[in-house]
């Protein structure tokens, strides 16, 4: 009997201070990024007596049947979801951003009134030599700006996609670890504190991919995890296909993964930098528009006029698009304010009348205003998307971490109660001694 209590005793003094041994873990990785608290889960150990003592009453205490990590597969699942989000609209949002700058700091719709206004004041003398200078340097500065326009906007395109290139490149590496881990936890030992750091790494790295690309995760048994993204796997057990990106021919990009056709994610940085993309190829379409419409308003006009020296009027825009367009008379003399026909000097600018009105009639001051609109109303509207998403994600991680994290205050009334726990272990031990020194002694 005095065995038995010894080694029941001796078995919770075990178990106390496992339980201690853990508890002191959760304390010193309170502030670790990923750590998910662990707890002992404690079985007690008994048997029935040996052949002919089946009525025996035999006890050998408790053992530790593992350690448990306090993790939520549904709360996580939340945290990617929405972090996933969120990432996609703050990607989107700072591309957005970038798009707005390269319109309105190119100064392109000053530069339209400019030249409206050029030709305006030209009305009041036609042949004046300083009003025609000022009509075709404003002409410049106008093909100029819808060319600084491209330019920046192609920058900020530029920028979108290196960022999503290396995203892609972080993807593949973390989906290789990923591999690595579900092999690595295919040999941890079950309810072995080696096989709940692995799944804390499985955690963190599935959170960091979900900031990239949106994804699906299935478990097996062992913790091992199969990520899939676009309906391909990514990561099956120890296996792993790469990403890759693929840009469109109109600077827009999608994501290829192994011999998949390409798609386009709906979470992650990647998607957010595919609709910012998507946005800017919108925007370069509609100023290339913008300048054929000045283009071909102005060319047209100057076709059915003639010149201040009574030659026929020529075009004062050459090239196609917003990259290419620029002026393509040097001579201010060659502006065709005067209509077809009329002699050398002519003050007769009803052509210059024709002109203005193509310009008003192409729609070509509110065609740039609505540009400038939808490129800020979009911007502001994903602020709002932005605030709310990340409301939302911080009330997935809030419920997350109140849930698998550590609390100092529940760890540090758990190191009273373990404490007392094995010093009562260690007093039923001493108790036992004495019993069986009492039966040596009979």
């Amino acid at each position: 009997m005095a065995s038995d209590l010894l080694s029941i005793a001796a078995s919770g003094a075990r178990a106390a201070r496992s339980a201690l041994d853990v508890t002191a873990q959760n304390i010193a990785n309170a502030s670790s990024e990923g750590y998910v608290r662990r707890s002992v889960r404690l079985e007690e150990v008994s048997a029935a007596g040996g052949p002919g003592r089946q009525g025996d009453i035999s006890l050998s205490g408790a053992r530790v049947a593992g350690i448990v990590r306090n993790a939520d597969m549904f709360r996580q699942a939340e945290v990617r979801r929405t972090g996933s989000d969120l990432e996609r609209a703050a990607t989107e949002l700072r591309g957005l951003e970038n798009i707005e700058s390269a319109v309105e700091q190119s100064g392109l719709f000053p530069s339209i009134v400019e030249f409206e206004a050029s030709l305006l004041q030209l009305a009041a003398d036609p042949t004046d030599p300083s009003l025609r200078a000022a009509t075709l340097s404003a002409a410049d500065t106008l093909a100029r700006k819808f060319n600084i326009a491209v330019e920046t906007l192609e920058a900020a395109s530029e920028g979108l996609r290196f960022d999503a290139g290396a995203a892609v490149t972080e993807a593949n590496v973390i989906g290789g670890e990923l591999a690595r881990v579900n092999l690595r936890l295919a040999r941890a030992g079950a309810g072995s504190s080696d096989r709940a750091s692995l799944l804390d790494q499985r955690d963190a790295l599935l959170e960091r991919m979900s900031g990239i690309v949106d994804i699906s995760t299935s478990f097996a048994a062992d913790g091992a995890v199969t990520v899939n993204t676009g309906g391909v796997n990514l990561v099956s057990g120890g296996n792993y296909t790469a990403m890759a990106l693929v840009t469109n021919p109109d600077g827009t990009i999608a994501l290829g993964v192994g011999s998949a056709p390409p798609f386009t994610p709906a979470g992650g940085r990647i998607a957010g930098a595919a609709l910012a993309l998507a946005s800017s190829a919108d925007v370069r379409i509609r100023l290339d528009n913008l300048a054929n419409s000045i283009s071909g308003a102005v060319n047209t006009a100057q076709s059915q006029g003639t010149a201040v020296d009574g030659s026929p009027g020529q075009p004062m825009f050459s090239g196609t698009g917003a990259a290419q367009i620029r002026v393509a008379i040097s001579d201010s003399g060659m502006i065709a304010t005067a209509p077809a026909g009329a002699p050398a000097g002519s003050l007769d600018g009803s052509n210059l009348a024709a002109l203005r009105a193509a310009i008003t009639n192409a729609g070509v001051v509110t065609s740039a205003n609505g540009l400038l609109f939808d490129v800020s109303s979009a911007v502001s509207g994903r602020r709002l998307t932005l605030e709310a998403l990340d409301s939302i994600a911080s009330s997935a991680r809030i419920a997350l971490e109140q849930q698998a994290g550590v609390d100092l205050d529940t760890e540090a009334a758990n190191l009273m109660r373990f404490q007392q726990a094995f010093q009562a272990s260690g007093r039923a031990m001493q108790v036992a001694s004495r019993i069986f020194d009492t039966l040596m002694e009979l």
